[in-house]
Formats: C-alpha cells, sequence, structure tokens
C-alpha cells in the first residue's frame, strides 16, 4: 500500500497491512543534539535553527502548505518514517501580508512587526517565545478595514505561481492531501488578530463583533475551498487549528463553544463534505476531554495530540468515543525516560488502538531536547514493530 492508501484506510478503520509510521514534529535543540549523538548528517537543515524553533515531521499538516515549516529529513530517513502528507498551498489567512519591519530596539530586546500583522517583543538572545504587544484588531474599525485589505477572496492572489502543475500532479498521488490547516478555525484564528485578552473581552462586551468575524471567515474560507476543490478532486482531510485548552481544561465554557464556535464550524465542514472531503481534524493542546463532543457534534472526525500531563488518556478516550480518530497521545516525557518507559508507554497504548482502527502513533506534541538520540530511535523502532504486529483495524 502506498501512504496515502494506508492513510485512508487507517482513518476509514478498515482492515490494513499497519498504520503510519510518522512523527508531528521537533523542536530544533532536540534535532541539533540528535546531530552530536549519531544522527547521520546527510540533508542537514536548511538554516541554522533555534533552540525552541519547530521543525517538522512527515504527519504534520503545516510541514506543506503556506506554513511550509522545515522538514526534518534526516530524522525521517534515519528511523523509517512513512512519507508525509501535503496541504494544498492557499493563502487562507492575512494577504497580502504585512511588511515585517523593526519598529524599535534597545540593547536587549527588539520589536517587530509580522507579516499577520501583530507587534512582538523578542529578546535578542532568543531564548524566550516573543511577546505580544498589540493586534490587528482592537474594535470593530479595524477589522472592517483589515476585511476590506487583506481578507477578500482574490483566489488568484492566494494560489502560487505554479498551481496549475500542482493540480496535473496531485492527480496522480501517492500521499494524503490536506485543505485549510493554518489559521483556520473560530477561535485560534480570532485570536490571531486580537489576542487572548481582548478575545475573552469580546465575548461579554462585543458579541456582535466576534459572531460579524466569524460569519464572514466562514464564507471567506467556504468561498476560497470551493474554488480550489472544483480543481482538486478527492481531497482526502481537512485540518484545523484551535489551542483553547489549558492544563485543567478549555478556555471558553461549552456554551460560549456552541455559540460562537459551533454554527460556523457546522456550515464551514458541510461545505467541506459537498466537496468531498470525508476526513475532518483539530489540533488543539491542553485538556482538551471536555471538548471533543463539542467537536464532533461540529462535524470533526478526528483530533490531537492528546496530552498526556493534561489528563488526556487515549486508551479511555477510545472507549469513550470507539469512532473518533486519534492521533499522537504517547507521553513525549515517558520516552525521555529510556527503554523500559518506552516499552510500559508503547505496550499500553498501541495494541488496543491499532487493532480498533483510526489511529497514528506518535508522542503528544513535540519531541524535546531532553530526548536522546538512542531513546528516539528506539521508541520509533518499537512502534515499527508494534504498527506491524498489530496491523490497523485487523
Amino acid at each position: 500500500m502506498n501512504t496515502r492508501e494506508r492513510f485512508l484506510a487507517v482513518m476509514d478503520f478498515e482492515p490494513c497491512d499497519r498504520t503510519l509510521l510518522w512523527e508531528w514534529g521537533y523542536w530544533g535543540g532536540a534535532v541539533e543534539r540528535w546531530y552530536e549523538e549519531g544522527l547521520p548528517r546527510n540533508e542537514g537543515l536548511p538554516k541554522a535553527v533555534e533552540f525552541g524553533e519547530t521543525l517538522a515531521g512527515p504527519g504534520a499538516a503545516w510541514r506543506s502548505g503556506v506554513l511550509n515549516v522545515p522538514d526534518a529529513l534526516d530524522v525521517a530517513g534515519a528511523v523509517a518514517l512513512d512519507k508525509g502528507r501535503e496541504t494544498i498551498p492557499l493563502q487562507n489567512f492575512v494577504w497580502p501580508p504585512f511588511q515585517e519591519e523593526v519598529l524599535d530596539e534597545d540593547e536587549e530586546t527588539i520589536t517587530v512587526r509580522s507579516k499577520d500583522g501583530v507587534t512582538l517583543q523578542q529578546r535578542r538572545d532568543a531564548g524566550s517565545v516573543p511577546h505580544p504587544l498589540a493586534w490587528p484588531v482592537s474594535h470593530r474599525e479595524d477589522w472592517e478595514q483589515l476585511k476590506s485589505q487583506r481578507f477578500q477572496p482574490s483566489i488568484e492572489e492566494r494560489l502560487p505561481a505554479n498551481w496549475d502543475s500542482l493540480v496535473v500532479e496531485y492527480q496522480n498521488r501517492d500521499y494524503p492531501l490536506s485543505i485549510a490547516s493554518g489559521y483556520c478555525g473560530f477561535f485560534g484564528s480570532l485570536r490571531a488578530l486580537m489576542g487572548e485578552v481582548n478575545l475573552f473581552y469580546a465575548y461579554y462586551d462585543n458579541p456582535s463583533l466576534l459572531h460579524a468575524m466569524a460569519d464572514y471567515l466562514c464564507n471567506f474560507w467556504i468561498e476560497i475551498y470551493s474554488h480550489v476543490l472544483q480543481q482538486v478532486r478527492d481531497v482526502d482531510s481537512a485540518e484545523f487549528w484551535e489551542d483553547m485548552c489549558y492544563k485543567n481544561g478549555p478556555m471558553i465554557s461549552p456554551a460560549m463553544f456552541r455559540e460562537f464556535m459551533m454554527p460556523y464550524y457546522k456550515r464551514l465542514i458541510g461545505s467541506l463534505r459537498d466537496h468531498g472531503v470525508r476526513h475532518f481534524c483539530v489540533d488543539t493542546d491542553g485538556d482538551c476531554l471536555s471538548l471533543i463532543p463539542l467537536f464532533l457534534e461540529c462535524g470533526m472526525t478526528g483530533m490531537l495530540p492528546f496530552e498526556v500531563q493534561a489528563g488526556c488518556d487515549i486508551v479511555e478516550i477510545r472507549e469513550k468515543y470507539p469512532h473518533l480518530q486519534i492521533y499522537a497521545g504517547l507521553d513525549k516525557n515517558l520516552v525521555a525516560q529510556g527503554k523500559q518507559a518506552i516499552d510500559a508507554e508503547l505496550e499500553a497504548k498501541l495494541p488496543p488502538l491499532l487493532q480498533q482502527g483510526g489511529y497514528i502513533p506518535f508522542v503528544d506534541h513535540l519531541v524535546h531536547p531532553d530526548i536522546s538520540w538512542e531513546s528516539f530511535a528506539y521508541y520509533r523502532q518499537r512502534v515499527k514493530e508494534l504498527a506491524i504486529k498489530y496491523g490497523s483495524a485487523s
């Protein structure tokens, strides 16, 4: 079976030889450590990466498309990961982008405007996450201006110059193809435009603005995705991003989810289904347990990464939601503890989920630098052995 055939069989809970051998992604510091510990440097990295910079694995929807996060190709080759999914490179958010520029700087920090219009302050030592200072939308007037200038469904400007050749390539692909990804969702996208605090206040102080933004974005995405899906048939999945949970639960209540997110998700997913897309996955970190039935009601079919430290147990989740496609859910911190901990984690979780189908195993977020190359290689070898032993939906 090729990668696409295997992906579709796993997602449909149908019998196949094995599940996909994918990883989600890595900290740059992890891969640099592994080079020092014996990972062969064949392809190398496209540039010097920072310690906390993200590198993609083959399972990441953001490894291609408009985000185009660099692949850790040497890792994939050394542990024999499967070919990755690809994402249609459609600019589905702020476009044209803001001009990235330095706004201010001193001896310790540099303040910049990002391509999405966010003002960020970054320490010069690059050892911390950039601190956002301002966002493009504070009031309705900001949104109306941004909408008219950078959220118009001018499809030709949002597709790459080689689009015609990509359409031909997609017709004969042997890999899964996704649409959406990046900032596509009805919490994360508004958060990216307004910032968390402004968004949370607006739920109470300015709900009409949030509904106006979500309604416009929904119609905007339906229009641009419909155009693409008329040219590219049989797109395999749509990927959404909604980092909306802390370690102890969601940032908004189920009632707010139903009011501000669910109607728009139902419309968007319904339109994608009408164009032949069948699998819908949402990436939401933290304790997402109370959101699972809500996302399923929206039309989602799968979720990830089910972080163990936030209380997510994928064996229990599968028992409660037997038709939910599950990605990830393996404790990355146990991988750092060596062979005995790895064996215990994999043998507890992989056999039941692999036998049931609908599961692609990898760690519950990016692989971090506390994991040695020896431990990571052993973990991937054991995943492969168990995947072959138990098949998928066997």
